[in-house]
């Protein structure tokens, strides 16, 4: 069982899927008459919240060039926890005939996923208030508590699945605090839960068109006589493993003493 490469790429693709969603966001900023003097899209990055708030603290000045600007959305992983509650029939399997002309006869199949539970939490930080709650107001209506998304999951085996993404709460922070040259960073944390499903390796295997069973009486002997052999075909005989086929049976009766070669398919 362990020790069989494989990798589906389904957590990376849960991660890039919850980041795209908020990659989009726009605030505006307008002077006393209400006329706009700014848009901007707010930057997004994959990083813990301390790492944003210690590079503000290298440069609160912002006499550096590369210091980093605010409004930011910053996101990172909590952790991963199993699911009970949608635990699957571990016996099936998903099966699907490979797409490949040479391959038509061959069959992929694939067990049930196993349910997991991933915690991401989203920071939003800005310099102001305004700027901030801009931010929140374009996410939480959204959420009720929860929104959901398609994903292709495996694209070899043809599965799309909804990965529902549950919002669980949201908490305010203002650091401003300390002498005048510190800088100030509002930040509203967000905890999500994105409920998904990881994927088992994929086997492949040729389609069975011929059983062949020969019956014989006296076991017990060195070279025992057979009576009986009977045959299950596909009907028609191309038929592949997405077809609509059904089944010849033929049974034939024997007096001889030989025995079916498999290596060549003959009697001797």
């Amino acid at each position: 069982m362990l020790g069989q490469q494989f990798y589906h790429e389904t957590v990376r693709n849960v991660i890039v899927a919850f980041g795209t969603m908020f990659n989009n966001i726009q605030i505006v900023r307008k002077d006393n008459s209400g006329t706009i003097i700014q848009s901007m899209k707010v930057p997004l990055a994959y990083g813990p919240k301390q790492k944003f708030l210690t590079r503000l603290d290298t440069d609160p000045s912002l006499s550096a060039a590369t210091a980093i600007t605010l409004p930011r959305l910053g996101f990172e992983i909590g952790g991963l926890t199993y699911d009970t509650a949608r635990k699957m029939n571990r016996v099936q399997k998903f099966k699907k005939v490979k797409s490949s002309s040479s391959d038509a006869n061959k069959l992929d199949t694939q067990f049930m996923p196993v349910p997991y539970n991933m915690d991401i939490t989203l920071y939003a930080m800005a310099k102001n208030s305004d700027d901030a709650l801009q931010i929140v107001e374009q996410i939480l209506p959204f959420f009720q508590p929860d929104y959901t998304l398609t994903l292709n999951d495996m694209a070899d085996m043809g599965i799309k699945r909804d990965v529902a993404i549950i919002l669980n709460d949201v908490s305010y922070e203002d650091n401003y605090q300390g002498d005048f040259e510190s800088r100030r960073a509002i930040i509203y944390t967000m905890g999500f839960t994105t409920k998904f499903y990881l994927y088992g390796p994929v086997t492949s295997s040729s389609v069975i068109k011929t059983v062949q069973v020969d019956q014989f009486t006296n076991l017990p002997a060195v070279t025992p006589t057979r009576e009986q052999r009977y045959s299950v075909t596909s009907n028609p005989a191309t038929a592949d493993a997405d077809d609509d086929f059904g089944f010849n049976e033929t049974s034939a009766f024997f007096q001889d003493a030989k025995n079916f070669d498999p290596a060549d398919g003959t009697d001797k």
